[in-house]
């Protein structure tokens, strides 16, 4: 992703991180809601988060949409669950968290892809 462009960039907050920081904030949280309701347990969660911004129409003024062009989640969750509920997991939350839902729908390519780890105790 391309950094903020002015003042903002070099000293203070980039909107468009906090952006990312709130896809997986949310998606954890709507996930640790999601395994209670499959009686799954979560653990240790690792985040990649990358945003291809092209900053032509945001720093440039050209034509076009200043949205995202393509958002990627690496997440890896330590977990007890089976694949089969750790898909259910993932499409679950998917569905049911508000931020995933707002990047998807904006029409930007989105990928979304988990790798569970068993958790350290669960044998």
């Amino acid at each position: 992703m391309a950094p903020c462009p002015g003042p903002v960039a070099r000293s203070g907050a980039r909107p468009l991180f906090y952006a990312l920081g709130s896809l997986t904030s949310c998606n954890q949280v709507t996930a640790s809601l999601v395994a209670k309701d499959l009686g799954i347990r979560l653990g240790h969660w690792t985040f990649e988060v990358r945003g291809d911004l092209d900053t032509a129409v945001l720093v440039g003024g050209a034509e076009g949409n200043a949205n995202f062009d393509r958002v990627q989640v690496r997440a890896t969750v330590e977990t007890d669950a089976t694949p089969a509920q750790f898909e259910r997991l993932v499409s679950e939350t998917a569905r049911r968290c508000p931020v995933t839902q707002l990047f998807e729908r904006s029409g930007l390519e989105f990928a979304n892809d988990w790798t569970p780890v068993a958790l350290p105790d669960a044998g």
